[in-house]
């Protein structure tokens, strides 16, 4: 199998065959790296303790999976040193932070993440919410895309990958961006403009959004080659992910074997090689089942990049509070995008990725500096006995 063919084989079903430009293309590929997949050896049952709750997310009631959540994210988490000990205590409301360094800040979320329990499973699943932002084709506003995706990978060989989605319909991205929806008329379609759509790299096309909810779509394929679950900079087996390296030199090591010095797919343009091992490494912390020891040993290696940047009390898609850590993606069709993972410091875990606009150009023309474009939000992720319904 060539490298295209492998990753179309290794596109999560729950992206579909729906048109998409480039960049959010990489986002999905981002994804197809992060679809959490099982392990190896047969396990007792036991509470899967790796997962996000969204506080007040009526969606974690769909399923019988039972996942720890993490708090309501009405408060900024206080940043921490790398013992995992508040840096300063609050003498009041207006008392000085330290402010921490990027290594800082993920060697103290590599410290509780290496206290994570695993859980045990038949299934391993997670929930997330992708959203993509459009420029409407006439009016003059943004209109942000939504979608709730659901997906199970059995623990042994030879199954099928499961997969659920449903679109959450379109809606105005900003209060400003709603009132010239208004006044347009309100439209329940709206056609958006898509880079790179049907008329060759950098150009536009057309494509139509609903406001509307769609139906809900389940559907199973089998395990590629019977065995491969993931896009880990290469199709992977459960055997090797589960086996991950848990020193982060090592990590590294097995991860940039796969670099050939462009993104994630093999037509990619350029990409530095710490930038790729960040795009690689953000799947790998959200929501695969590596051991906590794996995913202590990803921030500790991300800790050592040059370039990763760190910003506090960011929210995300889902109004949850936590510290970003981000690289910045050049495009050569222009602009420059910051690829950033949310994770919540207390506890290491893994809210969401971004893309967020540093300099508009090319695929990003029309979206202003600090625009997440691009998000995937993760709900819930953990181990589970329940059998996804067909």
């Amino acid at each position: 199998m060539n490298p295209i063919d492998e990753l179309r084989a290794a596109r999560p079903a729950h992206l579909g065959d729906r048109p998409v430009d480039e960049q959010t293309r990489a986002v999905e590929l981002g994804r197809a790296m992060a679809r959490p997949r099982p392990g190896t050896a047969k396990r007792r049952r036991a509470r899967p303790v790796w997962g996000l709750g969204l506080a007040g997310a009526a969606a974690a009631a769909v399923t019988a999976v039972a996942v720890v959540m993490s708090g309501s994210g009405a408060a900024p988490t206080p940043p921490r040193a790398p013992d995992g000990g508040q840096v300063a205590a609050s003498a009041g409301t207006d008392a000085p932070r330290v402010k921490l360094s990027a290594r800082d800040v993920l060697l103290a979320a590599a410290e509780k993440a290496d206290r994570q329990a695993e859980g045990s499973g038949d299934w391993w699943r997670s929930e997330t919410v992708s959203r993509h932002l459009y420029a409407a084709r006439t009016g003059g506003y943004l209109v942000m895309d939504r979608a709730r995706s659901e997906g199970w990978t059995p623990e042994g060989v030879g199954g099928d990958q499961w997969a659920r989605s449903r679109q959450l319909g379109a809606e105005p991205a900003t209060e400003a961006d709603r009132e010239a929806w208004e006044r347009a008329g309100s439209p329940s379609e709206i056609e958006v403009v898509v880079p790179g759509k049907g008329r060759g790299k950098g150009k536009y096309g057309p494509m139509t959004l609903s406001t509307s909810d769609g139906k809900a779509t389940t559907s199973h394929t089998p395990l590629v080659d019977g065995d491969k679950v993931f896009w880990l900079g290469r199709n992977v087996t459960m055997k090797e992910l589960r086996g991950l390296p848990s020193d982060p030199g090592e990590l590294k090591k097995w991860l940039m074997s796969s670099y050939a010095g462009h993104g994630t797919e093999s037509t990619g343009e350029k990409m530095s090689g710490d930038t790729w091992l960040f795009k690689v490494s953000v799947g790998l912390i959200m929501d695969m089942p590596v051991t906590p020891e794996v995913r202590g040993a990803a921030f500790r290696m991300l800790a050592g990049l040059d370039d990763v940047k760190v910003t506090e009390n960011v929210t995300d898609a889902e109004g949850r509070q936590g510290t970003a850590v981000s690289v910045e993606e050049h495009y050569e069709a222009g602009g420059v995008s910051e690829n950033r993972l949310v994770f919540d410091e207390a506890t290491g875990r893994a809210l969401a990725s971004e893309y967020v606009v540093v300099k508009p150009g090319g695929l990003q023309a029309g979206f202003e500096p600090g625009t997440v474009w691009s998000s995937n939000a993760l709900i819930e992720a953990g181990w589970t006995d329940d059998k996804p319904a067909s």
